[in-house]
């Protein structure tokens, strides 16, 4: 390998969306070779030599006695620290102005000094007859509890043994939310970090600058969904009440964005990058090692990793997925039973210790997942407009921050992500549908708002003999789908003890993290969100919309947005559903409304195209960026020269620049597989 390669390889021309006759195709061989490499290497690394210690990692709960951790049990977020649970476990102590053994304060001392803060007495004074306690808190500090009279925890102080000082002081729903009290590094650990997310931002942002429209739409675009930052950056601060408002500005925005991508007439710019698309393909590789070496070095499992390897192992032995988890995560059965089943074999190749440790089964989950959702990106970039779409947004999924922050948090949301672009990658095939519309949404319940949408994509260009065929053939796959993965749920649980365990504890779960739980006094202007949400699902089903896989990304991205806009519970974690959608949409439309396919039934990249169709490149019409290119009339022979027959082949891919190939001496060359004649 040598830097000759590298430039022979970025001055090569444009190739055919599936050949592979220059070096183009090989770079992103080459590197999607070396990015397995370097994960594979990376994971070996991050296995636990046989019969090591492993660090215990505990969630940031903050319990008393029984009583005060049943009152916080139901609210506790999902940060983790790796400071050991039992060290950090409050032991109450009885009021004393004697200070226990090696200790320096008192029982006594702390309780005045928590009962000076201005927030404390506010608290006291408006719940009357509340009363306090002292605790130890781990090596060298106390903590003191506010009480209602029916027991609530109203209040929280966190005070140094060795100075008296006050460490932290919380109340109102952040003395139950742990994860709302912005400790750093709860979720994603060092991808917080301004010098790791900054750059990022930068870095997904950069190729798809277009410097001669600075006030492209595309641009806002983008910037919407990196403002999704900003929001973030409070709640790390613990400032919800200024994280939560800004999230629904960007969500709104895209909302509105994906809608009106959907007008059956909509033209969008076709896609221009700043960066030549073989220079990002090599940004993927290295970005790729960034992120899994991440994930091996920094990552820490939250409990949503910690339940996928609870339920696998429950599987493997044969005991029932749902009820009875452990109290460090009790309500980890709230998923579907696919979310456990991916989780199988890692749990099988990795094992668990049966404590929330190191976890390596749930990192060895997420990477792969993330490294799945990097895969079908690509895939789908490459069968909707061939290699350069296909590397770009694969380079927008390792780029963005928040997939990172999924990813550094070991979350199974991404998951989510990868059944979704599945379903898009077979969008053309009822049955394939289907089943990956059912594994979506018995993974986790929200993709199940897509089947109205999914049950009907492509009616309209199918012959009206044949339109009830495909719902019928996608409903049924669905349906046995949907009961094969059921079985291990169902063999040891009953349907309501599921019902109960994910619908109705998902339905009733209160968070501060959203308007509608922040100010609670909002119920009918969330319940009138969620029937417009219902509306739009139902909606998009039947309504006329651009055909094509982009119109289905953007389709099913609205309903998702639409659907989080009505939670009480949202989380950063539930960005990467929607955002690839998201990037299909606005990196894969057409620069021109696509008539019907002829051949519906086929997969969009195999199917026989009408008559002038060039999904990008050179076309028998002349330079097509994707769409239709009226077809030139042939040029007559000469007398007694037989004229060229035509070749039957796919047109060549648009180079990444956006200009046709040119010859030293004239005008722009036709490519050779390009057809010659109409």
């Amino acid at each position: 390998m040598s830097h000759r390669w590298l430039s022979d390889t970025l001055a090569s021309p444009p190739i055919e969306p599936l050949a592979s006759l220059g070096g183009y195709p090989r770079l992103v061989r080459r590197s999607l070779a070396a990015a397995a490499l370097i994960c594979a290497f990376l994971l070996q690394a991050a296995t636990p030599a046989e019969g090591a210690a492993r660090r215990t990692v505990a969630t940031v709960r903050t319990a008393t006695t029984r009583q005060l951790t049943a009152g916080l049990r139901a609210h506790t977020g999902v940060a983790t620290t790796t400071s050991s649970t039992n060290s950090e476990t409050p032991v109450a102590v009885a009021p004393s102005i004697v200070p226990p053994a090696g200790r320096r304060l008192s029982p006594d001392d702390v309780l005045e000094i928590a009962g000076r803060l201005p927030k404390m007495r506010h608290v006291q004074a408006d719940y009357p007859g509340s009363y306090d306690g002292a605790y130890l808190k781990g090596p060298g500090r106390w903590q003191v509890s506010y009480f209602s009279r029916k027991g609530k925890e109203i209040g929280q102080v966190i005070i140094s043994d060795s100075s008296g000082r006050v460490l932290e002081q919380w109340t109102g729903f952040q003395v139950a939310w742990t994860m709302a009290r912005g400790y750093p590094g709860a979720f994603g650990r060092h991808v917080n970090a301004l010098y790791v997310w900054l750059p990022l931002c930068v870095l997904f942002m950069l190729p798809f600058i277009e410097w001669r429209r600075p006030f492209a739409l595309r641009h806002l675009d983008l910037l919407m969904l990196l403002s999704l930052s900003v929001s973030l950056a409070y709640f790390n601060h613990g400032e919800i009440y200024k994280s939560v408002p800004l999230l629904y500005p960007p969500l709104i925005y895209l909302l509105v964005r994906m809608l009106l991508l959907l007008r059956p007439g909509a033209r969008p710019r076709p896609l221009k990058l700043l960066i030549p698309a073989p220079w990002l393909a090599v940004g993927v590789v290295f970005l790729l090692g960034f992120r899994v070496g991440l994930n091996v070095t920094d990552g820490n499992v939250i409990d949503v990793g910690y339940a996928g390897v609870i339920g696998a192992q429950r599987i493997a032995e044969g005991k029932p997925l749902y009820g009875k988890y452990p109290s460090d995560n009790e309500h980890g059965d709230t998923y579907g039973p696919v979310n456990y089943e991916a989780y199988v074999p890692f749990e099988q190749i990795f094992g668990w210790s049966g404590l929330w440790d190191d976890l390596p089964a749930a990192h060895a989950a997420a990477i792969a997942f993330d490294l799945l959702a990097v895969g079908l990106i690509f895939l789908l970039g490459l069968r909707i407009r061939g290699p350069t779409l296909g590397v770009a947004l694969a380079y927008a999924w390792v780029s963005y921050p928040f997939t990172l922050f999924v990813l550094e948090s070991d979350s199974n949301d991404a998951l989510v992500a990868v059944l979704l672009l599945a379903v898009l990658l077979v969008a053309s095939l009822p049955p394939a549908r289907g089943v990956f519309a059912a594994l979506a949404g018995l993974t986790k319940l929200a993709p199940l708002a897509l089947a109205p949408l999914l049950a009907t994509h492509g009616l309209r260009e199918r012959p009206v003999a044949r339109r009830g065929r495909a719902p019928a053939l996608f409903v049924l796959a669905f349906a046995l789908t949907a009961a094969v993965v059921s079985i291990p749920a169902l063999t040891h649980d009953s349907l309501h003890e599921i019902y109960e365990r994910t619908i109705v504890y998902q339905s009733n779960r209160g968070a501060p993290f959203s308007v509608w739980g922040l100010y609670g006094s909002m119920k009918s202007w969330q319940i009138l969100a969620q029937a417009a949400a219902v509306a739009l699902a139902l909606g998009l089903a039947v309504l006329p919309r651009r055909p094509g896989v982009p119109a289905l990304a953007a389709a099913c991205a609205a309903i998702l947005i639409a659907l989080q806009l009505g939670l009480e519970y949202w989380f950063y974690l539930y960005i990467v559903w929607f955002f690839p959608l998201v990037m299909i949409a606005l990196l894969a439309a057409p620069a021109r409304p696509i008539p019907a396919d002829p051949n519906p039934d086929l997969l969009d990249l195999g199917a026989a195209r009408p008559e002038g169709w060039a999904p990008g490149g050179w076309a028998p019409g002349g330079w097509a960026p994707g769409g239709w290119a009226p077809p030139t009339p042939p040029t007559p022979a000469p007398q007694g020269v037989a004229s060229e027959p035509a070749r039957s082949s796919l047109p060549a891919t648009a180079p990444s620049s956006g200009s046709p190939p040119r010859s030293a001496t004239g005008p722009p060359r036709r490519s050779e597989s390009a057809p010659a004649s109409a």
